[in-house]
């Protein structure tokens, strides 16, 4: 167990030390006009190359993750159900999805599942 604890310990300790030394190393760039614009044969863009970042998008993109990966966590309950008694299983996946549906509730309350402005 302790051999186990320090080569845990070691190999932090090394990638810690080579992240910190790539960090020190690196080329540290400098944000050009040029080099940030986009290439469009020698002329100035028409338009701007950079497009208005959707916040709505991004909510709901990170609610469906959320819920998704809580879907992953009700599958281990199917065998569970196994070795535990028909009550505590009920009582666990019961509360498990009360939760699920009152952070459902409380994100329709807040109104980021709205997708029309």
């Amino acid at each position: 167990m302790i051999i186990m604890k320090t080569f845990a310990l070691i190999t932090f300790m090394l990638t810690f030390i080579v992240m910190m030394m790539a960090s020190l190393i690196s080329k540290k760039m400098l944000i050009d006009r040029e080099k940030s614009s986009p290439f469009e044969c020698g002329f100035d863009p028409k338009y701007s190359a950079r497009v208005p970042f959707s916040l709505q998008f991004f909510l709901i993109a990170m609610i469906f993750l959320i819920f998704d990966v809580e879907i992953t966590l009700l599958m281990p309950l199917v065998i569970t159900m196994k070795i535990t008694s028909i009550m505590t299983f009920s009582m666990v996946t019961a509360m498990f999805i009360l939760i699920l549906l009152m952070g459902l509730y409380h994100e329709w309350m807040q109104g980021a599942l709205n997708w029309a402005i």
